[in-house]
């Protein structure tokens, strides 16, 4: 008969060791247990990475000058724990530490959202140039906030214009005043819950950007297991994936300046659009650091598309 044990585990042997070594041997079961990335990192050296100055009690990335330095006991036991969550349990690292950085911004993240990883911020960081005047951008609206991560960051790489934030589940809206507060974005950030336009009231903006659900249902149950810890609603959209797009095309062009631009991320579900929209005249967009599925189209094309 087995019997389980409740001894504790015991603590790693850590003498000598410095944190480089303890990130090599990290990034080394992590590679082995063969997880999904893409949820704010890339590889097994970056969630080794994360967890491991999470597990050090750093408030930032690790960095060249850390690798150096001894490993308390206390840290290499709070790191082996994060690892053996990561592969046991297939979190993905950054809703283990609650922390990531996105358009060079921390972001507090939790189940109760997707974890940031638009390529997005890339538009954001470049003030959405040559696409806009960046000058002249007074109002900004961000469909589908979950963490606030895409109307925050505007905020703050636009100091001079107000931004609305919306998102129909009130516990992403929970996380997005977490962010805010944390910026401290308060008096420029609007958070409202409602279904797409709803809340708005025919407010006009001159960026309108989203990040809106584009997984179809085939797509869904196919997703590997980390995708299983994100909110599915945040994830899914009908059956072929472009119920929100769809909505998105019908209504944003009330909603835009004269001047104003879309901004819609969809993902996988490129190929879909392309097909659904063929006299659409979406441009999509390039990113210097990767990712795709990305459109963008003007004020004046997007009312031709509603005629």
């Amino acid at each position: 008969m087995n019997r389980l044990s409740h001894r504790r585990r015991a603590a790693p042997d850590v003498t000598g060791l410095t944190t480089a070594d303890l990130l090599k041997r990290g990034t080394a079961r992590l590679a082995r247990a063969r997880l999904e990335y893409g949820h704010g990192t890339e590889r097994p050296v970056d969630d080794a990475a994360a967890l491991l100055a999470h597990a050090k009690g750093l408030v930032r990335p690790l960095e060249a000058r850390d690798l150096a330095r001894p490993v308390s006991a206390r840290a290499a036991t709070r790191f082996d724990a994060l690892l053996r969550r990561r592969i046991d349990e297939r979190i993905p690292a950054v809703y283990l530490t609650n922390l990531c950085w996105w358009a060079g911004l921390p972001f507090y993240v939790d189940s109760r959202v997707l974890v940031p990883r638009s390529p997005i911020a890339e538009l954001i960081e470049r003030r959405f140039s040559p696409w806009v005047r960046p000058d002249a951008v007074r109002r900004i609206l961000d469909l589908g906030t979950g963490s606030g991560c895409i109307a925050l960051a505007s905020a703050a790489y636009f100091p001079d214009a107000l931004v609305d934030a919306v998102d129909i589940d009130p516990a992403a809206l929970q996380v997005a005043r977490i962010n805010r507060a944390g910026l401290k974005l308060g008096r420029r950030v609007r958070l409202l819950q409602g279904d797409f336009f709803s809340p708005l009231k025919g407010q006009r903006y001159d960026i309108i950007v989203s990040n809106p659900p584009y997984v179809g249902t085939a797509e869904f149950n196919g997703l590997p297991p980390e995708y299983a810890h994100e909110p599915a609603g945040a994830l899914r959209s009908g059956r072929d994936g472009m119920d929100a797009v769809r909505r998105l095309l019908r209504e944003a062009a009330r909603h835009l300046t004269d001047e104003g631009v879309l901004v819609v991320e969809v993902g996988n579900t490129e190929t879909r659009v392309r097909r659904a929209f063929p006299k659409v005249p979406f441009v999509w967009l390039a990113f210097e650091r990767g990712g795709g599925g990305v459109f963008l189209l003007t004020a004046a094309q997007l009312r031709k598309v509603a005629r």
